[in-house]
């Protein structure tokens, strides 16, 4: 069993450039999935915005990114950032997860998604949002 965090950067429309302008400072490969590609797609306009997406370069540069949809709040600066938990063994991230729930608020329940095993998304009771999913290989 092994956990990462991760930093992990919100946009609004520009995951994708963000995600390529990073790869192209600090090196590797960029990966995303759009709203598009998860069948997923509540506003057209946002259906190649990234849903998740991140950069990892061999020489140990990490960082994710997302669009914030438009059916949430979104104030840059206000709430750039979560803490992305990613594991690989879906108990260890439900302990993890019934942790830093208690006090919190749930934004995701801690559930099964198209993209993941496990994904939920929870604001702690200190206001930090924190993102904990169980990793699947993307074979985009």
């Amino acid at each position: 069993m092994s956990i990462k965090t991760t930093t992990h950067l919100n946009f609004r429309g520009d995951a994708r450039a963000a995600l390529d302008f990073y790869s192209s400072v600090f090196g590797g490969q960029v990966v995303a999935v759009t709203y598009k590609d998860t069948g997923n797609v509540p506003v057209q306009a946002e259906a190649d915005w990234v849903m998740w997406g991140q950069v990892t370069a061999d020489n140990g540069f990490h960082v994710m990114a997302y669009d914030v949809p438009s059916a949430m709040p979104y104030h840059p600066g206000e709430n750039p950032v979560f803490v992305s938990v990613r594991g690989d063994d879906a108990d260890e991230i439900t302990g993890l997860w019934e942790k830093l729930a208690v006090g919190a608020t749930v934004v995701q329940p801690l559930a099964p998604s198209a993209w993941a095993p496990l994904y939920g998304m929870l604001k702690d009771s200190f206001g930090v949002v924190w993102v904990l999913d169980v990793a699947a290989p993307y074979n985009g």
